[in-house]
């Protein structure tokens, strides 16, 4: 059977390549900082030797519109182009091609109906910055095959933050009981506060820090119960108006297991958002 050899939660900010990647006076002051935060990160994936990733995250609005808006999608294709052109414009992200697994993905598909869930799919699915920059920061070889599995965390209605839970702790479930010598790790990214377009944008850090340690107490300690206590798809527009993405952490929560602790807990205040970052090994440790 499959071995579920790393769990692996964090934000995904597209301006790190940018930023990363600058030299002289477009260097910014916070780069050197952020690339030692994330170098470290990146080692949390590595330790854990993975053959394939399973890789959550959400369409901006990139590919899938409100004429046909799924709630969970998962790829399946034998490969994905990878960023738009308004990525490579605003944040200067590659094009990226990604090797698909396609027999994972079609047992997740297959087990995840049979579960319950009535997951869509695409052959032809293009990802975008939520899926290509925790690639770019934790495997810039891009070198591993991936199963990209997207929700709605943008376009109302939502699905409860209690499904996304729900379908953290099935994919585990497939994970394990995929029938291949195999080494998986899944790689999830949301967000903590955010603000996108509105007055508390650009602050001196997430538009809500009180939130926002609240949210890493909770991943961090595997609290799930009482992170359920708390959120709800109302209370989500409190912290900030794109702080729905938190959902997809609550989904990392449930693959990791209520009561886990994270193995990597790494936090950064940025200008506007805070960036933070977990893995838990499920068997003790890569």
């Amino acid at each position: 059977m499959a071995e579920l050899v790393a769990v692996i939660a964090s934000t995904h900010h597209p301006f790190y390549y940018r930023a990363s990647t600058a030299t002289g006076e477009d260097r910014p002051p916070f780069a050197d900082e952020w690339v030692r935060a994330i170098t470290a990160f990146r080692e949390t994936l590595t330790r854990a030797r993975p053959d394939v990733l399973v890789m959550v995250g959400s369409d901006h609005f990139h590919q899938l519109w409100l004429d046909n808006m799924p709630q969970f999608l998962v790829g399946k294709a034998p490969r994905y182009d990878a960023n738009f052109y308004n990525e490579e414009r605003e944040f200067g992200l590659p094009k990226m091609i990604l090797k698909g697994h396609e027999d994972l993905s079609a047992h997740v598909l297959r087990g995840g109906l049979d579960a319950g869930f009535d997951l869509a799919f695409s052959n032809e699915l293009r990802v975008d910055h939520s899926i290509t920059c925790p690639i770019i920061t934790l495997r810039p070889e891009a070198d591993l095959p991936i199963v990209p599995i997207y929700t709605n965390i943008f376009a109302p209605p939502l699905p409860q933050p209690r499904r996304f839970v729900q379908l953290g702790r099935a994919i585990r479930q497939l994970i394990e009981s995929w029938p291949e010598d195999k080494r998986v790790a899944v790689i999830g990214t949301g967000h903590l506060s955010l603000e996108l377009g509105g007055p508390r944008q650009f602050g001196e850090h997430g538009p809500d820090p009180e939130f926002d340690r609240k949210a890493v107490d909770w991943i961090a300690g595997g609290d799930i119960e009482k992170c359920l206590g708390e959120v709800t798809l109302e209370s989500l527009h409190l912290p900030g108006n794109a702080t729905h993405g938190f959902m997809d952490f609550m989904l990392m929560m449930g693959v990791a297991g209520e009561g886990a602790r994270a193995d990597y807990v790494d936090t950064l205040d940025l200008y506007h958002t805070m960036e933070a970052y977990f893995t838990w090994y499920p068997e003790g440790g890569a």
